[in-house]
This record gives C-alpha cells, sequence and structure tokens, in this order.
C-alpha cells in the first residue's frame, strides 16, 4: 500500500509516516518547504493545483492522509489572513480531494470539535449534521470537510481535538515552560474535552485505511472528559513538579490574560463509540498518553 501524506513536518502527519513505515508500508510524505526526513519526501503547496495533481499522478498513491491544514485559531480571525486560511483547508482540500478521486485513491481528512459550537454538554456524534463553527477555523475546516464529501465516496473525516505530539507547540509543552517560571498557575476549568496523542491517532488512521468502513469518525484518547485544568494537574504530577494548577472560569481567566481572538467551544465532548461498532481499536487513555508523551520530552 502507497500512502501520500500531507503536512508532514507537523505534529500527526509526522508521527503517521513513521507508523506506515513501522507496518512496513510506502510512505511519501509531502509538505510546503523544504524538509530533511528520514522517508521519502515532495515540496508540495496544497494551493497550487497544478503541483497536487502531477505529485498525485506522479505517487499514484492508494491512499491519501491529508494532516496539512492552518492551524493558528486566533490568526485565523484576522481578515488580511483570511484568504489564505481558506486557500488552505477549504482549497487545498478541494484540490486533493479531487486529485484522489482521479487516481481512486482513499482519503483520510483530519478535522476538529471545532465545526460544532460547543454548547450544552452532550458528547458530539460522528454523524450530527448540526455545525454551526463559532470561529473562522472551525468554518474552514467544515467547508474543508464539505469538499470531501462532496466529492468523494471512499473517505474518512476523523475529527479530533487537544492534539499534542512530538513536533511543534501543544499544551504539554506549554505548561511545562510555565511550570518552570511559577509555582501557581491559573488554568480554565469550564472548557470539557479529552486530549489526543498523535502516536496513538496515527496507529488508528492506518488501522482505518487498511478496511473500507469509510464515514464520519472521533477520535480522541480514552480516559473520560477533563477541563484544561485537570489536563495541567496531570501533567505536573507525571512531570514531577511542584506546581498548583488554580482552577478559574474562561471569563475569570481573560478577565487576566486579556480575552482570546477566537472563540473557543465550552463543549469538546466528541463520542467516539463508532469505532468501536466498526471494529477499531480504541485509542488508550489520556492519563497513559500523558505519562508515554512526557516520558519522552525528558530523553
Amino acid at each position: 500500500m502507497k500512502v501520500l501524506v500531507t503536512g508532514t513536518s507537523g505534529q500527526l502527519g509526522f508521527d503517521v509516516m513513521e507508523e506506515l513505515a513501522r507496518r512496513g508500508y510506502k510512505g511519501f510524505g509531502a509538505d510546503r518547504s523544504e524538509a530533511e526526513a528520514d522517508f521519502e519526501h515532495v515540496q508540495m503547496d496544497i494551493t497550487d493545483k497544478d503541483r497536487v495533481f502531477e505529485i498525485v499522478r506522479e505517487v499514484k498513491p492508494d491512499v491519501i492522509v491529508h494532516c496539512a491544514a492552518w492551524t493558528n485559531v486566533d490568526g485565523a480571525e484576522d481578515p488580511a489572513r483570511l484568504e489564505v486560511v481558506r486557500a488552505v483547508n477549504v482549497d487545498g482540500t478541494r484540490n486533493l480531494a479531487e486529485a484522489a478521486k482521479e487516481v481512486d485513491a482513499k482519503f483520510v481528512y483530519i478535522s476538529t470539535d471545532y465545526v460544532f459550537d460547543g454548547g450544552g454538554d452532550k458528547p458530539w456524534q460522528p454523524d450530527d449534521k448540526n455545525y454551526a463553527p463559532i470561529n473562522v477555523y472551525g468554518q474552514s475546516k467544515l467547508d474543508g470537510e464539505l469538499e470531501v464529501s462532496k466529492i468523494l465516496d471512499k473517505y474518512f473525516i476523523v475529527r479530533i481535538a487537544w492534539v499534542f505530539g512530538r513536533n511543534g507547540k501543544n499544551f504539554i509543552k506549554t505548561m511545562i515552560e510555565v511550570g518552570k517560571k511559577h509555582d501557581v498557575v491559573k488554568v480554565v476549568d469550564d472548557q470539557i474535552g479529552t486530549p489526543t496523542y498523535t502516536v496513538d491517532l496515527a496507529r488508528l488512521l492506518v488501522d482505518m485505511i487498511e478496511t473500507d468502513k469509510y464515514g464520519y469518525y472521533h477520535a480522541t484518547n480514552e480516559g473520560g472528559y477533563i477541563s484544561w485544568a485537570d489536563f495541567a494537574e496531570e501533567i505536573y504530577k507525571d512531570a514531577g513538579m511542584d506546581v498548583k494548577v488554580e482552577h478559574v472560569t474562561t471569563n475569570e481567566y481573560e478577565k487576566i490574560a486579556g480575552k482570546t481572538v477566537a472563540k473557543r467551544p465550552f463543549n469538546s465532548r466528541l463520542n467516539k463509540s463508532k469505532l468501536i461498532e466498526n471494529g477499531f481499536e480504541p485509542l488508550p487513555t489520556w492519563q497513559d498518553a500523558t505519562k508515554r508523551f512526557i516520558s519522552i520530552l525528558e530523553n
């Protein structure tokens, strides 16, 4: 099986490439910039339709795993950046989906809980169509989803939340750095969800592309729904850091640190029962994932 993976300089794309190699599959990494990598890599800007088709026709992948995206949630709110945000998350996704259709490749699109409005306290169902994004990033990812489902039949749309991995910035790395400078940190406790470790997610995505069980899925680590403050406490415990986490509401935090540019959802709970229903192994608990990730950071 040949797999073209976009966004291989990012947290998830890198781990997908490693998982493919571990299982003996041929992976082709694609990113907009030149990169030094242990795997085969091509430079490809997904907003350049001609380049996308050139690479896809050349590689002739059996699967395209689309991890590349504009993920700067606050930056997406800048009117001057709206065009580029949509070029990447919508037009780039369309380019890849159309190319996948031409070569009859399966397609994996990584999406987000931000396609929903974050209201209420019930977990969002993967086949729920009550979309109502509350920020530009969420709308762009939803529009990317709609392009995929409109163009293709052989697709997996996988929504994730609270992502952490080795490449790039994430909440765990931030909390550890903040904890080195402060004995007490204030973290919001009214935004609820579950973290997603890219190593675990990569395993699931490769499990998926070995099947034809297409459709919408939600995939975060197991272990129960938590707040960001709960997550921070676990991070400091596992890192052996004597830091107190003060639980505050989003409103209280914004009075101290200022409002974020983009609205954040309060309810990021994602129902993942469809994974089990379709025979996929769920991700390990977020507690286990946090321990494993921190152990990597310490080595």
